[in-house]
């Protein structure tokens, strides 16, 4: 079973009941202190963190004095814009006693939908995570309505643990797992330890959530659990409320932990593998010997390129023998690609007016 301890690259969902006081609405500041202890010790332990944290609704609609109960679309944004503010402004003073530097990153469901997208987010994550950053990552409230909103930040969580390969998703929540029925109604509800498979029996086994400040009940935690688990992550629920919640995890607090069934590499690279390819990408015999190095393909390498294709589309990749030695997400359009092929990185800038992406084709991005 997967333990905390053991993460590599870990990505943790905090809720606005956990962050916000119910009564004050404000922040609970000892809470966030302790969560900050909490992501210094897991990166002192070598593991990447990435926190998607809710609460900027709840925090501006205290200082904007709005009333209890549903917002209007336009309220719940202006909340979020006073909000989001004074959210990573209390992430930035609670990690910088440490030395760790914060990012924010807010997002909405079309930056997942939308390729192009989805590889902008996915190489601004990498790049601050090489840089040792902790991205505190939101759904953009100030700007998303209903058609492009994820609605929940479990699901959020999901498809940021997809999109940045992580191996552990921690689901912070007012209750200390996944129950055969709600256990504030039902005394003989049992905590299932670990789930392998989510089954209609489970499914089934789902109820609501009881917080006031919470949206998100335990059927969009098994929706969360189902994206994490087919993209190779292991997720965890467990009770968050308490001082210093990770490290209590990892030290065998009561937590359900869903398997995931392969590795998220590898779940990463079966997706590719799926996807209808747009166009082809002729390449030399060096670069298809690089390829099955497991580089990546840059441009110098390219010979021809054939469709027309957008920038994070799926294009097979050809051999000099007509085989096809790989499938992956091109960084660039298919007009981008015919103008740098067989160029130099030093030559891209000077071709297409902008700072080039070093790979055609990224590794990460293909799969052989």
């Amino acid at each position: 079973m997967a333990t905390l301890r053991d993460a590599k690259r870990v990505v943790v969902k905090i809720g606005s009941a956990l962050l916000v006081d119910r009564a004050s609405g404000s922040l609970r500041a000892d809470w966030l202190r302790s969560l900050a202890q909490d992501v210094a010790w897991l990166k002192a332990g070598g593991a990447d963190v990435v926190l998607v944290s809710s609460g900027s609704i709840a925090l501006g609609r205290g200082v904007l004095g709005l009333p209890a109960g549903p917002l209007a679309l336009e309220q719940s944004q202006a909340a979020a814009a006073v909000g989001q503010i004074r959210l990573a402004r209390a992430y930035e003073e609670g990690l910088a006693p440490h030395g760790i530097t914060t990012g924010q990153v807010l997002v909405t469901l079309e930056d997942s939908a939308d390729r192009r997208r989805y590889l902008n987010s996915r190489a601004t994550m990498e790049t601050l995570l090489g840089l040792g950053v902790v991205p505190i990552v939101n759904e953009n409230d100030t700007v998303a309505t209903d058609e492009i909103r994820y609605g929940d930040n479990d699901r959020l969580a999901a498809q940021v643990a997809v999109t940045v390969g992580a191996d552990q998703l921690i689901l912070l929540s007012d209750v200390d797992g996944f129950y055969s029925a709600n256990p504030q109604l039902d005394a003989s509800a049992k905590r299932y330890d670990v789930i392998e498979t989510i089954t209609p029996e489970i499914e089934a086994q789902a109820g609501d959530g009881t917080s006031g400040l919470s949206k998100g009940g335990m059927i969009t935690k098994l929706l969360a659990a189902k994206m994490a688990t087919a993209g190779g992550c292991a997720m965890a629920i467990t009770e968050g409320s308490a001082l210093s919640p990770l490290q209590a995890l990892a030290n065998g607090a009561n937590a359900t932990w869903f398997r995931p069934a392969l590795d998220p590499r590898l779940a990463r690279k079966r997706w590719i593998a799926a996807m209808k390819p747009r166009g082809q990408v002729c390449v030399d015999a060096g670069a298809a010997r690089a390829l099955g190095q497991g580089k990546s393909l840059l441009p110098a390498g390219v010979r021809q390129i054939e469709g027309d294709f957008g920038r994070g589309d799926p294009v097979q990749i050809i051999a000099p023998d007509g085989h096809v030695v790989g499938l992956g997400l091109c960084r660039y359009t298919a007009a981008e690609a015919r103008q740098i092929m067989g160029r130099r990185s030093d030559e891209i800038e000077g071709l297409l007016g902008y700072q080039p992406r070093a790979a055609l084709v990224h590794r990460d991005d293909m799969a052989t």
